[in-house]
């Protein structure tokens, strides 16, 4: 895999270096130095378990067949499109709710003479996909299937976003709102399609699948992309900020987040009120009061009960599944993320 991984890497360069070439538009100097710095610092930093995945994926549908160098940079090519659009999506996000640092690094917004610009560049990454798939998969059957099934995702997570910011609206700051079934379907729209779906559903395009044969895969990842989520929204407030690579906030965004809804769940009239008193405060002492009320409701071992219920339930899902070479996707994604820290 190692050498696999190596070859997708390598693909990055030749898809920039298409894009900075872009016949359509008349670069500068300029124009071209500002894109290629935008791009090397928020496509390629992260962990590229999405990208890779799809072509994990389509080895694994493959059954042991070897990779053609074609189908290898295709899967790599796609898998890229899914970097560009996390890229897209974690460039506007981070301004919407004022982060700081992403991937060890400042936000992009955050350096000096970018700021606001980063909302053109979002559009443009976002652009940047399209331009991608036409060039490498135009000739191909499934190329109106692939266009479509990005276009749906990218409107489902923008969607999930939509309700994720509405929901925690300055002035508006009602704990009553949240329950679990409001955080699920956050979390379905705003992370599980585009995180855990799109990649699969790539490689299953790829290999010449029919996606509306395979609602039962979309189903499984959908949850296994909630279990991500609530994963991601527990180590928010519990790891390190050092492993994890940025600074959580959900607590001083007053975000719906598992947690909360879980300490809601839980708490009693008098821990509520500590609850009403300090979530969605950004003064350190009212996210150490929340943090100390967490610790007190043992949220951790209650978050561990949950881990382990989901992998059984999980397994249970995926073994069901007729198809070997399907069940070795989905445990192979399953494996990338249990029991993560970061």
């Amino acid at each position: 895999m190692a050498d696999l991984k190596s070859k997708f890497v390598n693909v990055y360069s030749v898809l920039k270096s298409e894009l900075l070439q872009d016949p359509t538009f008349e670069w500068t100097d300029d124009s071209r130095q500002w894109v290629e710095r935008m791009l090397d610092y928020n496509v390629p930093g992260g962990k590229l378990n999405r990208g890779l995945s799809v072509l994990d994926s389509y080895k694994l549908l493959k059954e042991g067949k070897e990779l053609t160098e074609e189908e290898i940079f295709q899967a790599s090519a796609l898998g890229w499109c899914i970097e560009w659009l996390q890229a897209y999506f974690l460039v506007l996000d981070d301004i919407m709710d004022g982060s700081h640092t992403r991937r060890s690094q400042p936000c992009w917004f955050r350096l000096p003479k970018v700021g606001m610009i980063a909302i053109n560049d979002g559009i443009i990454l976002r652009n940047q996909i399209p331009r991608i798939l036409r060039k490498h998969f135009r000739d191909k059957p499934y190329y109106v299937d692939l266009v479509d099934l990005f276009n749906e995702v990218e409107f489902q997570t923008a969607s999930g976003q939509m309700i994720d910011v509405i929901t925690t609206l300055q002035g508006e700051k009602d704990l009553s709102r949240y329950s679990l079934s409001l955080h699920h379907r956050i979390v379905q729209y705003k992370t599980a399609y585009y995180s855990f779906y799109l990649s699969v559903a790539c490689a299953l395009l790829m290999a010449g699948e029919n996606l509306e044969n395979h609602v039962d895969v979309k189903n499984i990842l959908v949850d296994m992309g909630i279990y991500f989520q609530v994963q991601d929204d527990y180590l928010d407030c519990f790891a390190d900020p050092e492993v994890l690579g940025k600074i959580g906030t959900d607590i001083e965004d007053f975000k719906c987040s598992w947690l909360v809804v879980k300490a809601l769940e839980l708490c009693n009239a008098e821990q509520k009120k500590i609850l009403d008193e300090n979530y969605g405060k950004p003064d350190p002492e009212n996210v150490a009061k929340v943090k100390a009320l967490y610790k007190e409701l043992d949220l951790e071992g209650v978050f561990a009960e949950y881990e382990s219920k989901s992998y059984e339930k999980l397994i249970a899902s995926i073994e069901a599944h007729p198809s070997k070479a399907v069940q070795a996707v989905l445990k192979a994604f399953l494996g990338k993320i249990y029991k993560r820290h970061k």
